[in-house]
């Protein structure tokens, strides 16, 4: 018994495994919109309970006071963005607690 040639394709493998629309603009993606300006990297940082209570508070309480929903991240990134743009050298530290007691002897004056 004779065997059938397999039919050709009339298309080539690129354009098989091209795609067949183009994506509709503006579609929504899911999770929420991007709100960053700038370049950013996701980042994973140990931090101990207390510290994460004291940050949700915080949050807590600017929302209440202001009714702006503030998060940890943006709670950090300023945090950051204040220390890097102070006038504090922190490059003699050896320790979290020489960071910390730099840090408040410059901040004692604004409590």
């Amino acid at each position: 018994m004779a065997r059938r040639a397999k039919p050709k394709t009339a298309k080539s493998p690129a354009d098989i495994f091209a795609p067949t629309r183009e994506p509709a603009e503006g579609k929504r993606r899911p999770g929420r919109p991007p709100v960053h300006d700038e370049a950013w990297t996701k980042v994973t940082v140990v931090l101990f309970n207390r510290q994460i209570v004291f940050l949700d508070r915080l949050a807590a309480n600017i929302r209440a006071q202001s009714g702006a929903a503030i998060s940890r991240a943006q709670l950090i990134r300023a945090l950051i963005d204040a220390l890097s743009g102070g006038d504090i050298d922190l490059t003699t530290a050896r320790s979290e607690q020489d960071l910390k007691a730099t840090l408040l002897a410059r901040l004692g004056r604004y409590r």
